[in-house]
Order: C-alpha cells, then sequence, then structure tokens
C-alpha cells in the first residue's frame, strides 16, 4: 500500500492513497534434471527468490505496522542496488516523514517524482510535506497532484489552502470551489471560502457560507469560529453569542476569547467580560493583554483604585509602553491625584511626543491642579497638532485671567465667544461678564 500523510495543520485530514506494488524483479532461474536415463525425462524450472524482492517485503511489513524506523535499512540497501526505482524512493520517503524527518523526506519525494512524474501519490505527498512550511513551494506538486486525479476533490483542496497561503486568493477560491463541485459535502472548502471572503472584505458572503456549513455540522470550530468573525466585521449584536458558542467548541483561542472580552466591554457587560480574563489567564501569571483587558472592565466599572493596581502590574511588565502609562495618568487625574496624574503623563509625552492625547491630558492635569502658566504652555504645543476649538479658548482665557494678563485674556474669552456660537450658554455668560471686568481694569490701566 502506498500511504500519503497530511501533516498536522489546520486544514488537513490522513489521507490514505493505494497503489499496486511495482512488478517483482526477475528470479534467479537454474534448469534441474531428473532422471537423465529415463525415457520419459522431464525438464523442470525452479525460480529462486531475488533478495531485492526480500527488502522491498521486509520494508513494507514495517511500513504496514507503523515502524517506520524498521523500514530504512531495507530500502537503503535496495536503492544502493536499483537507485532509479522510483517506487523505492516513494516508501523511503514515506518513512521518514513518519519520523518526522521532513527534509530527508523531501528529497526522497522529489527524487521519486523526478523518475515517475506521474506517480500522483508522490506529487500528493511532497506538497502535504511543503504545505506546513512553505506553501509557495507546495503548489507545484499539489497542482500536478490534481491534473494526475482529476476525479479527486482532496487534492483540489490542499492546493486551495497552498495558494491561500501564498496569497493568491483568487486561485484559491477557483481550487476550493472545484473541490467543491467534485463533492458537495466538502465543508472544509465551503468554509475555507468562507474565510477568503473574510479577507476580501465580505462578511455578509462569508457568514452565509459559514452557515451553510453549521447547518451539516453544527459543531464545527471553523465554521462557529467564521460565523463569529462575520457577525463581528457585520457589527451584528448577534456576534457576541457566536464568539461564546465557538469558545465553547474551541476553549484554548486565546486571541479570539480577547476579542470576545473587548465586545462584552463595549456591551457593557462587565461581570462576564471578568470572568472570560479569569480563562484567558488559566492559572497563570496575566499576561500583558489580559491585564490590559482587566483594566477596560474595571474603569467600566469604575473601580478605578482596582484599575490603578491593574496598570501598574501590566507596566511592571512594559516599563516602556506609552500608552499604559497615559492611561494610569488618566485615572490619577479622575482620581483628582495630581502629582501622581502629572509623573505618568510626562512618562508618556516622553515616550511618544506625537500623541496629542498625552499632551491634553497633562495640560488638564496642569490646570486642575492650579499650574496656570504650565497648562498655557501645554496648550501651545496641543495647538501645533491640531486647530483648538472654542473650549480650549476658553480654558486659556481662564488660565490668563488667573495670571492677571488681562490683554491675553481679553483676546482669548473674544475668541471663545466668536467660535462657540452660543453653544453653551453657562460658559457665554461667565466669558461676557469676564469681559467686562477686564475692559473696566484694562481702561484704569490707561
Amino acid at each position: 500500500m502506498r500511504k500519503s500523510f497530511e501533516r498536522s495543520v489546520p486544514v488537513a485530514f490522513l489521507v490514505s492513497l493505494s497503489a499496486v506494488m511495482p512488478a517483482a524483479f526477475p528470479a534467479s532461474n537454474f534448469q534441474q534434471t531428473q532422471n537423465p536415463s529415463s525415457k520419459s525425462s522431464q525438464t523442470k524450472t525452479q525460480k529462486v527468490q531475488n533478495p531485492l524482492n526480500d527488502l522491498l517485503d521486509e520494508a513494507q511489513a514495517a511500513l504496514d505496522k507503523n515502524n517506520f524506523e524498521a523500514a530504512i535499512p531495507p530500502l537503503q540497501k535496495f536503492l544502493a542496488e536499483k537507485p532509479d526505482v522510483a517506487f523505492a524512493h516513494f516508501q523511503l520517503a514515506y518513512a521518514y516523514t513518519g519520523l518526522n524527518r521532513a527534509d530527508e523526506a523531501r528529497a526522497e519525494y522529489e527524487r521519486c517524482t523526478a523518475l515517475d512524474p506521474k506517480m500522483a501519490e508522490a506529487q500528493l505527498n511532497l506538497g502535504i510535506l511543503l504545505l506546513e512550511k512553505d506553501a509557495s513551494a507546495a503548489v507545484a506538486p499539489l497542482g500536478r497532484a490534481v491534473d494526475l486525479m482529476p476525479s479527486q476533490s482532496r487534492p483540489r483542496f490542499l492546493l486551495g489552502v497552498a495558494l491561500e497561503r501564498s496569497g493568491d486568493l483568487a486561485g484559491a477560491a477557483e481550487s476550493f470551489e472545484s473541490a467543491l463541485h467534485l463533492n458537495a459535502s466538502d465543508t472544509e472548502a465551503l468554509s475555507h471560502l468562507g474565510g477568503l471572503d473574510l479577507q476580501l472584505k465580505k462578511p455578509v458572503d462569508a457568514e452565509k457560507k459559514f452557515r451553510a456549513v453549521l447547518e451539516s455540522q453544527p459543531k464545527s470550530a471553523l465554521a462557529l469560529r467564521g460565523l463569529a468573525l462575520s457577525l463581528d466585521a457585520e457589527g451584528k449584536p448577534e456576534a457576541v453569542g457566536a464568539y461564546r458558542n465557538y469558545l465553547a467548541a474551541d476553549p484554548k483561542d486565546s486571541a479570539m476569547r480577547g476579542r470576545f472580552v473587548q465586545l462584552l466591554i463595549a456591551n457593557k457587560q462587565f461581570d462576564e467580560a471578568l470572568a472570560e480574563t479569569e480563562k484567558l489567564a488559566s492559572g497563570q501569571a496575566p499576561t500583558l493583554d489580559a491585564l490590559r483587558l482587566r483594566a477596560d472592565i474595571l474603569i467600566g466599572q469604575n473601580k478605578l483604585d482596582e484599575a490603578i493596581a491593574t496598570l501598574k502590574q501590566a507596566i511592571a511588565l512594559a516599563p516602556q509602553d506609552a500608552q499604559l502609562h497615559g492611561g494610569l495618568g488618566r485615572l490619577y487625574l479622575q482620581k483628582r491625584e495630581f502629582p501622581d496624574a502629572e509623573r505618568e503623563l510626562k512618562i508618556a509625552v516622553q515616550l511618544n511626543k506625537g500623541n496629542v492625547v498625552y499632551w491634553k491630558d497633562l495640560t488638564a492635569t496642569f490646570y486642575q491642579a492650579g499650574n496656570y502658566a504650565a497648562a498655557l504652555a501645554g496648550y501651545d504645543v496641543v495647538d501645533k497638532m491640531e486647530k483648538p476649538g472654542a473650549g480650549v479658548w476658553f480654558i486659556r482665557a481662564l488660565c490668563y485671567d488667573k495670571l492677571n494678563q488681562v490683554q491675553p485674556a481679553l483676546d482669548a474669552y473674544r475668541k471663545f465667544l466668536d467660535l462657540d456660537q452660543n453653544q453653551h450658554p453657562d460658559q457665554v455668560w461667565q466669558a461676557n461678564q469676564r469681559i467686562h471686568v477686564l475692559e473696566k481694569r484694562a481702561e484704569k490701566k490707561k
């Protein structure tokens, strides 16, 4: 039996293909004459077993028992005598594959296909072997396997996987569709077509394909995952339930669980989100991503002290992460713990000077702490990054006012009134009152 290994990749199952053993090599012949004096003497011919055939039989018996190590010596001895026999190279390649000796297996499959380009199983096995580590190299042998096995859907499916991994999405789609044409029940091919739709930003089409797969295979983890991603991309509320169903089928997918937690946070389902982050940890020390998610949940629950403690844990793992320092600074600002807020936000802007959010929070910290000169300096930086709106001019006016800078305060209040157009009546009233007072003060100075 020729066998076809399909490596342990997400898209593949073990394939077994049968083929006829090559013809035995000629036996040695000799003639033995019995009763030479007899009138009816007869001549009989006996066949003596060729030792080369014994070597092939020995190797085959070992392979039938999956004793790959034992199959190698007789095959090597055979090939030392008959190096041009493709079948022996195939068997040796198969044995190497069983022992995870991929480089040696590849070399033997390539020798086999060079000697017999029409050995379909060798082309298929070579393609499967290459698929795991070098999908682009797998395309050619799998394409030849498709040509040599025109009635079989599996080679077409595997070719589709190789093309997909190589970035040829159109070719992959064509190959998956041809596999489905030969085998309409090939849900794996249909799932991969759904995956291609997702890559091509066609989540509606992807959703239909994944739902079709789930009609016949309701527990297909591949289809459950694809459906969750499709609904998520469409922004449908059902995505939360779809993620929940998928993670029940494949609880170890931490990336999908992380996205699930984000959706739960967005939907303010904080208790479940917190429970899911504990599953992400799985009894291990929390990862950086898990700590980020936990902090988001605690902030959503307004548990600021716990959120601060969590962000400190995260910063211990990633001390150069500007986002963590910026988030921690904002929490301190919310709690009006201005020295701590200033410290963290200064670190954030030092790590990422171009982030306007960190500068705005730092400027707000200065203002709320009563450091009006520093707040104005902060706004000078912010104004270079984005055009100041009415609210910025109002805060600027207050800062100038607190610093007794009359004319700059008047100019800032007036700029605020021009931009605000009475959208914030309380601030408009306050600005007009201060303008009236400041104008009188300016007149006295004259």
